[in-house]
């Protein structure tokens, strides 16, 4: 038997699409579509039969790539 547990309203008002990450970094769709094969970029996941992310996973990668660049001052 599965326990299923109700998700916090607050994670799933959360969930975006991909074409909504790609407007979120300002990239084009297929650049997007071109990280997930890489696995390079944002983590996403499979509800149902679509694709989704995590807001909060988005913008921890955008910090990722941030502090990976190493560039720029405070």
């Amino acid at each position: 038997m599965t326990d299923h547990t109700t998700p916090e309203p607050e994670r799933i008002d959360a969930l975006m699409t991909i074409e909504e990450v790609a407007e979120l970094l300002r990239m084009p769709l297929a650049t997007v579509r071109y990280w997930r094969v890489l696995g390079t970029g944002p983590r996403g996941f499979i509800l149902g039969r679509r694709l989704r992310y995590f807001r909060q996973d988005v913008l921890d990668w955008l910090d990722e790539q941030r502090e990976a660049t190493g560039r720029g001052a405070a």
